[in-house]
C-alpha cells in the first residue's frame, strides 16, 4: 500500500461562484483545504435546526480572507425567515464536526443530500430597498428551454 493510498479522506461539499455545488473526496489534511478554499480557513458554523440538533455539526469552511480579498460572492447565509444574515465569498465546502471530535469528519448521507440541495445552485446577489436579495441560477432550465 502506498502512502497515498493510506491517507484518510473526507466527503465534503464544494461551492464554487457561479457553479453548481457537488460532493467531492478530499485528504484530511490542512494543506488540502486550504487549496480547497484558496488560502487559509476559517470554520464557520450558521447553521442551526429545532428538529434536528445535527445540524449544528454541519461546518461551512471558507477562506478566511475572502472578504478581505474581495473573492467573487458564492452563496447567502440565510435565518430560519429567508433574511440574509451573510454572504459567503470565494469557494467553501461544508463538512460535519461534531463537538466531541477533533478533526471535520464527512456529513452524515442524509444531511449531505439535503445540504446539497440547499447549496446546489450558484446564486446572484441584488441591493434592493428591503436589503440584500438572492436569485439562485439554475442553468439547467435555461438549457432545457434553449433545445426546444
Amino acid at each position: 500500500m502506498t502512502e497515498q493510498d493510506e491517507k484518510e479522506m473526507l466527503r465534503v461539499i464544494l461551492c464554487k461562484p457561479g457553479e453548481t455545488a457537488e460532493v467531492v473526496e478530499i485528504e484530511d489534511e490542512l494543506e488540502s483545504m486550504q487549496d480547497l478554499v484558496g488560502g487559509l480557513i476559517e470554520p464557520y458554523d450558521p447553521f442551526y435546526s429545532e428538529t434536528d440538533p445535527r445540524y449544528e455539526n454541519v461546518i461551512l469552511v471558507c477562506n478566511e480572507e475572502g472578504k478581505l480579498m474581495q473573492l467573487p460572492l458564492n452563496r447567502a447565509i440565510v435565518d430560519e425567515d429567508g433574511r440574509v444574515m451573510d454572504v459567503i465569498r470565494g469557494p467553501f465546502f461544508l463538512c460535519y464536526a461534531p463537538v466531541e471530535s477533533e478533526r471535520f469528519l464527512s456529513i452524515p448521507p442524509d444531511l449531505e443530500e439535503e445540504f446539497l440541495r440547499k447549496y446546489e445552485l450558484p446564486e446572484k446577489f441584488y441591493r434592493s430597498e428591503n436589503g440584500i436579495e438572492v436569485t439562485r441560477i439554475d442553468r439547467r432550465a435555461h438549457e432545457k428551454e434553449s433545445v426546444r
